[in-house]
């Protein structure tokens, strides 16, 4: 179960940095992210980045793992859709709702990182619902 456990978490997190970076370099995400542009860096801390994704494929296993029977549905697939719907929430809608709040964001902008935020999400959530199961 542990090894099971470090090899999804390793394997989400590299999944986890590479949709991002499909996600965030695409010609469309640089087109609605050029709002971005005068804060944005111009260089990329790439082993900072690896760390910070294995850290959250971690942390995202863990927290379906605890939280993997009180989620609805039968399969492993109906939880990881349902898991990664309350992560796409907590991850990627409230960050977008601060956004919204605070800073003069095109609503396009906005739409784009709702949507890739829920793909993103879902797939992870798939993810640990094929792999992840608790011990017993």
């Amino acid at each position: 179960m542990l090894l099971r456990y470090i090899l999804v978490s390793i394997g989400s997190g590299i999944l986890f940095g590479v949709m991002d970076g499909l996600i965030n370099a695409n010609p469309l995400a640089r087109k609605w992210y050029e709002v971005y542009q005068p804060i944005m860096r111009t260089d990329i801390n790439v082993a900072a980045g690896i760390v910070i994704d294995l850290v959250y494929g971690f942390a995202m296993a863990g927290i379906f793992l605890l939280l993997r029977e009180s989620l609805p549905g039968q399969s492993g697939v109906v939880k990881g859709l349902c898991y990664g719907l309350l992560m796409w929430f907590f991850r990627v809608v409230m960050y977008t709702a601060t956004h919204w709040m605070m800073f003069k964001v095109p609503a396009g902008t906005l739409l784009y990182g709702l949507g890739a935020g829920l793909i993103e999400m879902l797939v992870l959530g798939v993810l640990y619902g094929l792999t992840l199961r608790p011990a017993g």
